[in-house]
């Protein structure tokens, strides 16, 4: 039974992140360890926040949410991932490789909203102290959710509904771990101007306004550390937002740099390196980053622990 869009491929075989032989069983073995510290971490930390009432505030609402979609994210595709270091052949349905697009497409843009959510808060929170409960009220921490999820759904529906307009004829081998849009785009045997146009704007818009915006507040934020008097207090305040910084750098310039460039600059398996950095090591980090630097978390963690309720 031919797909809807009349394609006459009924189903993709992804060649997974490499080919070699000899490195299969071992990254298959990294990448379930990373997979299980990042479930554990995210869902341990959407437990944590969701039984303590004290951490109910603005900065961990956004932190719940965030943690939340990285959970789903990871799950999108690396268990497939995980199938094809240890299966001769990996394969993925039509409509499995639309869906798995969609997802991850949703799961992306709405992190790079939270992370911008996230920014915002802690920018009220440090320059404008006394403003910071009208600023971030449950009202507007409410319409920052809604709309992180609100942009994700759009870009989602954008990518997926321009690429169930391509037609793919006899090629159906896709050179990554999972079904992205230009490993999908090299496959259609018809025109993906569109497609490509359409990629540059929704990617261009969803990486470069959230990245300004992070940016932007973390370089006020900086600047009203510079001007604490206490040194201890500096030089903490500084740790923990360098932290931010080099998880948002990491997040933001490995899409970029997938996405953001000429559709024949590079070749795809450098691609496929830099997909791993956001798509598996940054939703990793981000509980380690935003939780475990944190006192109130430590401190969440302890009493949970000793009330048995984890």
């Amino acid at each position: 039974m031919a797909p809807e869009n009349g394609s006459l491929v009924n189903e993709f075989v992804l060649m997974g992140l490499t080919d070699k032989p000899d490195l299969q069983l071992p990254l298959f073995f990294l990448f379930l360890v990373i997979f299980m510290v990042t479930v554990m971490g995210n869902l341990g930390l959407v437990t944590l926040i969701g039984l303590n009432t004290h951490l109910h505030t603005p900065m961990y609402f956004f932190l719940f949410n965030l943690s939340f979609i990285d959970l789903c994210y990871s799950s999108v595709f690396t268990p497939k991932m995980l199938m094809n270091f240890i299966s001769e052949k990996n394969v993925i349905s039509y409509r499995g490789c639309m869906a798995q697009l969609y997802f991850f497409s949703f799961f992306i843009i709405s992190e790079c909203y939270m992370l911008t959510s996230m920014a915002y808060d802690r920018y009220a929170a440090i320059c404008n102290p006394l403003l910071y409960n009208m600023a971030m009220s449950p009202r507007v921490c409410l319409s920052l959710m809604l709309g992180s999820y609100l942009m994700a759904f759009s870009g989602a529906m954008a990518h997926t509904g321009c690429m169930l307009r391509l037609t793919f004829c006899d090629a159906n081998t896709i050179n990554h771990y999972f079904c992205d849009i230009f490993p999908l785009l090299e496959l259609s045997c018809t025109s993906t101007y569109i497609n490509e146009l359409e990629v540059f704007i929704v990617v261009g818009i969803n990486i470069i306004v959230p990245s300004v915006t992070i940016f932007i507040s973390y370089g006020f934020i900086l600047c009203n550390i510079f001007q604490l008097s206490s040194t201890g207090g500096r030089s903490k305040a500084f740790s923990t937002c360098s932290a931010h910084i080099v998880a948002v750098s990491l997040f933001f310039g490995s899409g970029a740099f997938m996405y953001l460039k000429p559709s024949s600059a590079g070749s795809m398996d450098e691609g496929k390196i830099s997909s791993v950095f956001y798509t598996i090591v940054v939703p990793m980090m981000n509980p380690l980053i935003y939780s475990l630097r944190n006192k109130d978390v430590k401190v969440a963690l302890i009493k949970t622990l000793r009330k048995g309720k984890f």
